[in-house]
């Protein structure tokens, strides 16, 4: 596809993603969907407003009506639409820059378009195919004010808030200063937590921290949770559709870690699991130990939901699925990614007593390095891409060609390929051995990399 990626359409705001061009995404996705009604919401960037006036613009020239729920959650945004029946537009970029902005398109069903929806999108952006109505059948608007109380009340029925509550656990919740500061905190203090919080006000200039939940951002949720002897701190990105982890010490979780211990409680004999080609080993140990079957797809949320669909198809068990960023499903919830259900399946496991540190010890033996290498232009990204498959196709094993070049070494992993959201060659490695996996990144690295 030339204009959606792994997870929706991103670029920086204004300059690369225009009003303009949001305005004929909704008109090419109400056309597609003929519906009377569709949801527009957003997440706190300060283009968020601007671009959802461009969506709400663009489906009521195509006669659709539209809900605005104003700035809410990815997760409370697809509730929103499975519970109408009405397909909706998320304004979000999720956890990329405070100056990007990006689309999401979510079906009746709540869940993001597939590939194949997506394309048909796309075409009809490119064929400048709209279904344009006359002045006195444009869409109206109404605001929706309870969308993110409702979205909470929910996923309180949804998780064990008796054994929560019971544990007395007290909680550091780091927003990030995005949608999930609207709904998390108070969502934690409803299962019975003491929840402290930073980086909780909704602003869309970030301030505090960047929206990408990674350990250098994250350096005052450490702090507050051992300045307030906290059992555990949680943080989310922009649109809080992921959650990661900060254990009872202060010491960041690998995100490939909370998804190993979340699917080692999950999984059972015989289930399926799904994550991207960048899985950890230890999501594969966890498979071998329960006698689960792992499938591996393209990296990005709508590759893993078709292929969780997929197997549902079949008749085959998914409890959960996901990637070590954070984004994990649990598909019998709901086929979205949660960052609150997420934070409260990980407080589950700490319901019987047990540290944060100790429920991710079993899956902490492995090193992750990554590495993004910008580029400016396409003919540099196709300089690039070519030096990779030459790297690929010259080592000592075997490519996976999935979703870019992955090699598998049996002690350790490389994986090379381009972001499906930013103008980056993304290259990550795995090792039981930090000095190993630095060094196949550096490898990589220097054969892909282009001069300055």
């Amino acid at each position: 596809m030339k204009l959606f990626g792994s997870s929706g359409t991103r670029g920086v705001a204004i300059s690369d993603l225009s009003p303009e061009f949001v305005l004929r995404v909704a008109k090419a996705a109400g056309t597609l969907w003929d519906a009377d009604r569709v949801a527009v919401v957003r997440d706190t960037r300060t283009t968020g407003e601007l671009f959802a006036n461009a969506a709400a613009s663009g489906l009521a020239a195509v006669g659709c009506d539209v809900d605005r729920l104003g700035v809410a959650p990815t997760p409370a945004a697809g509730r929103y639409c499975e519970v109408e029946g009405i397909p909706g537009v998320v304004v979000t970029a999720s956890h990329n820059p405070p100056e990007f902005n990006g689309i999401k398109l979510v079906g009746p069903d709540g869940v993001e378009l597939s590939t194949e929806d997506l394309e048909r999108v796309e075409n009809h952006i490119l064929g400048e195919e709209f279904a344009e109505v006359e002045w006195d059948e444009a869409g109206t608007e109404r605001r929706v004010d309870d969308a993110v109380d409702d979205y909470v009340d929910e996923l309180l029925a949804a998780v064990d808030r008796d054994a929560i509550a019971a544990a007395e656990l007290t909680v550091a919740v780091d927003p990030g200063h995005g949608a999930g500061a609207l709904s998390n905190p108070e969502f934690f203090r409803k299962l019975g937590c003491d929840v402290v919080t930073v980086n909780a006000q909704p602003d869309g200039h970030f301030p505090g921290r960047l929206p990408e939940p990674v350990p250098e951002h994250l350096d005052d949720l450490q702090r507050l949770v051992r300045t307030t002897d906290a059992d555990v701190g949680i943080a989310h990105d922009g649109d809080a559709d992921r959650a990661v982890f900060v254990d009872e010490t202060g010491e960041y979780i690998e995100g490939d870690a909370s998804l190993a211990a979340l699917a080692a409680e999950a999984l059972e004999p015989g289930d399926a699991t799904v994550a991207a080609v960048n899985v950890s080993q230890r999501l594969v140990d966890v498979c071998d130990d329960v006698g689960a079957d792992l499938e591996l797809t393209a990296i990005g949320a709508t590759n893993i939901i078709t292929r969780i669909r997929e197997l549902q198809r079949t008749g085959k068990r998914v409890p959960i699925a996901g990637e070590g960023n954070g984004g994990i499903f649990f598909p019998p919830y709901r086929l979205t990614r949660d960052g609150a259900y997420i934070g409260a399946k990980f407080l589950e496991l700490l319901a019987d007593g047990t540290a944060a540190s100790e429920v991710v010890a079993p899956y902490q033996a492995y090193h992750n390095e990554r590495r993004n290498l910008a580029y400016d232009s396409e003919s540099e990204l196709t300089e690039m891409l070519d030096a990779a498959e030459e790297y690929a196709l010259s080592a000592d094993a075997e490519p996976n060609t999935t979703d870019g070049y992955r090699l598998d070494y049996g002690d350790a992993w490389v994986l090379v390929r381009p972001s499906g959201t930013e103008p980056k060659v993304r290259v990550y490695a795995e090792a039981r051995d930090a000095d190993r996996a630095n060094q196949l990144v550096e490898d990589v690295v220097d054969a892909v990399a282009t001069d300055e």
